[in-house]
């Protein structure tokens, strides 16, 4: 088995290859090549026994989606992706990484296919912010995508694609929507969203840490470890549950930022939560304002999708996975 991951050095890639690397492909079946794709190079796994290439590219680039098909890999994992923020500030960055270099990695795809039959299994990281306000109180797959910003446009437009591509033959797509993914290790980043981790990050690695929105704000969350879950299942999962609907929304935690509070609070303690420094900024409260606060996920869920149903789960998970189990570093 070939598999391709674009995006493989952010966060959710590097874990994704990581498991691959240690457990084998979708149903453990053995992985004979791992092709690792970014835009500055992916670590290659320790102690993988397959064989295993980084290759720095931009997927949006001429030629670069032509030459990582060549390979014709039985799976694709496609999360490469300019993040909320970032897309917002940038609009030609935001549109050549999401929406360009999608188009172009789905179109090298079905040229490859005119050549000789191929058919592989392409995964797509969308997002929730494919949905805009306002908003039912929970929002189910069937529910018009509407978004308000320039990254939520960018992948529904994907969205579309790789259900309109499945549904030609050219591969065999997935489209899943990621939660919000909390806790994020490492080094802020760009998205509008990154507060989320780091009222909760900093803290417990005994840093200061600034909250830009009330508590009372609502949001959709899911774990890092849940994310690499979501991945793996939807790279094996039976498309044909899914008929035409290529694209899911995926499980996850409905929950305040003051209840996010609440679990640094039982898990860090109060010393965890005095680091939090409350300094509103009235652009990310209005580009959070505009997301989605709960959703309806049996669909999801009847395939086989799961994830934590308590915020203490993730910041355990986070504790586990990051720190050593230690808080306060």
């Amino acid at each position: 088995m070939h598999i391709l991951v674009i995006g493989a050095a952010g966060m959710v890639g590097r874990k994704l290859v990581a498991k691959l690397a240690r457990d084998g492909g979708p149903g453990g079946r053995a992985i004979d090549t791992l092709t690792l794709v970014d835009v500055v190079p992916p670590a290659v796994p320790e102690g993988f026994s397959g064989s295993a290439e980084a290759v720095t590219a931009d997927l949006s680039a001429p030629g670069e989606a032509e030459a990582l098909v060549a390979r014709r890999p039985d799976i694709v994992f496609h999360l490469a992706a300019v993040v909320s923020g970032e897309a917002e500030a940038d609009f030609d960055k935001g549109y050549r990484i999401n929406l360009d270099g999608t188009r172009y990695l789905f179109e090298a795809i079905r040229q490859e296919g005119l050549k000789a039959p191929y058919k592989p299994r392409v995964v797509f990281t969308s997002s929730i912010a494919v949905f805009g306000a306002p908003f039912p109180d929970r929002i189910h797959d069937e529910f018009f995508t509407t978004p308000l910003t320039s990254y939520g446009t960018q992948k529904a437009i994907g969205e579309l694609l790789l259900s309109d591509y499945s549904r030609r033959g050219f591969f065999d797509g997935i489209g899943i929507r990621l939660p919000t993914i909390c806790i994020r290790p490492g080094k802020p980043n760009l998205a509008a969203s990154g507060f989320f981790s780091g009222i909760l990050r900093e803290p417990l690695a005994g840093r200061e840490a600034v909250l830009p929105v009330s508590e009372d704000v609502r949001h959709w969350f899911a774990s890092p470890r849940a994310a690499v879950g979501f991945l793996v299942h939807a790279a094996e999962v039976d498309t044909a549950a899914l008929g035409d609907r290529r694209n899911i929304s995926l499980p996850g935690l409905s929950a305040t930022v003051g209840e996010e509070i609440a679990a640094l609070r039982r898990v860090g303690g109060d010393k965890a939560v005095a680091l939090i420094r409350r300094e509103p900024d009235p652009t990310i409260a209005r580009i959070v304002a505009g997301w989605a606060q709960d959703f309806d996920t049996r669909r999801a869920e009847a395939l086989g999708f799961r994830a934590e149903t308590s915020f203490d789960a993730i910041v355990r998970a986070h504790v586990e996975d990051e720190l050593g189990g230690v808080v306060g570093g």
